[in-house]
């Protein structure tokens, strides 16, 4: 049994009068209620006797020679006398099971002990077994059946064993009906408590005092960590934070205090004796099961520890050799600059991942069912929850080490149109020139055709197309000598190479002019302005030559065929082609 041991050692909190009135109201009602309950106690025992007599038959028949006892396994039973058990019935006798002979057991001890004898016990071998006997009558028997082998057990040590448990009963139950001794008993709880009232006293003071310096430490404290004039460490939060942690040592303290408390009242009476018995046991064997199983656990952390400290090494290594290809240092065959960094990521991961399948087993508590059930569950949560993330980091891959666009390319992606700014494992990011950021699941770019309009071009910039439709009256000739002189006039397109102009359609009642040219911009939204700037050239040069920018439909022949004469096929601004001198 642990002593109970005063202590003045404490962890500040700041409390209230509150919960030590309550301690000491809990106090005064435990010993109340423990008077009250050893007094009842022992009537109870003088009234179990002429029941226990009742049930004392069967003493005999344990005692028979020539029975065998039945070895049917039942749920075992437990006989407790005076709340101590003493032995554990774990056969069936004579058809009698383990519960009803201990039920049965404890009645005919207390019938023995009630005669008033000097409680001697004795041991008489019989064909079931050994017989335990009290001043001279039968109390129980202890069968093979009642031995459990795995854990070393004989019949014999059973025996002595319930034999030493069955004398201290008798001894309690002896100081149980000892008013002296129960006095001196009481005496002992009423100090214990009082004691224990003091050190909640002094714990509440002491630990208003370093309360206090605690906060103005960490109000100090705070303060000092700035970096540029900005702090580092909120104040409120700081003092915050160092309040709940004395408030939970307080209470941490405050519990083990009761604790012993609780465990040294108990077991100055009989009757609650075991109890605190237990409790120390408890408090005993967890904190000695607790540094064993750190104890344990060290070597295999060391191990982890060593295990991750090599894939930070390594990760290192890669780092600086990613940096360097995509910076243009390290110039290699099978890797450039653009896929540097997703590389760098997925080898990262790779790393961290291999790292943790090799320190799994080394982790404390990594074999215990709850952490199999745990790692089942997070399997379970991402194979069921993550597929489609996988899916658009899949996609995402595809699209880098595929290089279908990079970061800086004007492209056209479905219906969306512009500057790539940014290419993530999940999304990427378009800007157009219309002061709009788009973000475009991964997934959604690789399932739809997508136009670049920079990777045809040499050097930086894209490709800009304009379509017109014009009536089949209209030289064509002229037609693309208007589109090219629009380009010309055009800021930001190119001279070289030339803007070309293609008919890619003869539709029913019109031509579809296309109008191909090269432009290279600074940012991201010049290609709109540049657009927007080629169709109001290409307006001004049709206007200024007379040509109409239509559509015509018909709804019958027209009057006068719609076609160019010859002397106008090189209407200005086109010119006919130089003569060859013969």
């Amino acid at each position: 049994m642990i002593a109970f041991t005063p202590t003045s050692s404490a962890i500040p909190a700041i409390q209230h009068q509150g919960p030590l009135s309550a301690f000491a109201r809990a106090g005064l009602l435990l010993l109340i209620v423990f008077a009250a309950l050893h007094g009842g106690v022992a009537c109870a025992g003088e009234d179990a006797a002429p029941r226990a007599a009742a049930a004392g038959v069967g003493a005999a028949a344990a005692g028979a020679p020539n029975a065998r006892p039945a070895l049917d396994r039942r749920p075992a039973g437990t006989m407790v006398v005076f709340n101590r058990p003493v032995i554990t019935f774990r056969a069936t006798v004579l058809g009698v099971p383990p519960k009803e002979r201990a039920s049965a057991a404890a009645s005919r001890v207390l019938v023995l002990l009630e005669r008033g004898g000097e409680g001697g016990i004795a041991i008489e071998k019989i064909d079931l077994g050994n017989a335990v006997k009290i001043d001279g009558g039968y109390a129980f028997v202890v069968v093979e059946g009642d031995v459990e082998p795995l854990s070393g057990e004989t019949l014999d040590s059973v025996t002595d064993a319930a034999i030493e448990a069955l004398r201290l009963a008798i001894a309690e139950t002896r100081e149980a009906r000892d008013g002296r001794l129960m006095l001196g008993a009481a005496t002992w709880a009423g100090g214990a408590t009082v004691i224990y009232l003091l050190l909640l006293l002094a714990l509440r003071f002491v630990g208003r005092a370093i309360t206090r310096r605690m906060l103005r430490l960490a109000d100090s404290a705070a303060g000092k960590f700035r970096i540029g004039g900005t702090e580092l460490v909120n104040r409120s939060g700081a003092i915050r934070f160092v309040r709940q942690v004395l408030r939970i040592g307080f209470w941490g303290i405050v519990l083990l205090l009761t604790y012993q408390w609780v465990g040294f009242v108990l077991g100055r009476f009989p009757f609650t004796r075991p109890w605190g018995e237990q409790l120390n046991a408890f408090l005993v064997t967890t904190t000695v099961d607790l540094l064993a199983a750190i104890a344990q656990a060290v070597p295999g952390l060391l191990i982890v520890v060593v295990i991750f400290l090599l894939a930070r090494f390594v990760n290192g290594l890669l780092k600086n050799f990613f940096d360097g290809v995509q910076s243009h240092r390290i110039d290699v065959n099978w890797l450039d600059a653009d896929s540097a960094r997703p590389t760098r990521r997925l080898a990262t991961f790779a790393i961290w991942v291999f790292a943790l399948a090799m320190a799994y087993p080394y982790i404390p508590g990594s074999g215990t069912d709850a952490f199999k059930g745990l790692s089942v569950l997070l399997g379970l949560m991402l194979s069921i929850g993550a597929s489609g993330i996988v899916g658009q980091a899949a996609s995402g891959l595809i699209l880098m080490y595929t290089r279908t666009y990079r970061p800086g390319e004007y492209v056209r992606i479905g219906d969306h149109e512009g500057t790539i700014v940014e290419m993530g494992m999940f999304t990427t990011r378009i800007r157009t020139g219309l002061g709009e950021e788009l973000t475009v699941p991964n997934s959604f770019a690789l399932s739809v055709v997508s136009r670049n309009y920079s990777r045809t071009v040499k050097g930086v910039g894209f490709v800009l197309d304009t379509t017109v439709t014009i009536g089949y009256d209209a030289p064509w000739r002229q037609v693309h000598a208007m589109l090219v002189e629009a380009a010309r006039r055009t800021s930001g397109v190119l001279a070289e190479p030339s803007p070309r102009v293609f008919q890619t359609a003869l539709s029913d009642f019109y031509v579809e002019y296309r109008l191909v040219c090269q432009a290279v911009p600074s940012e991201p939204s010049p290609r709109a302005e540049v657009l927007s700037s080629l169709h109001t050239n290409v307006q001004d040069v049709f206007n200024e030559h007379g040509v109409q920018i239509m559509s015509p439909h018909y709804l019958g022949d027209p009057a006068e065929p719609k076609v160019v004469p010859s002397e106008r096929r090189y209407a200005a601004p086109a010119a006919p082609p130089p003569t060859s001198s013969r």
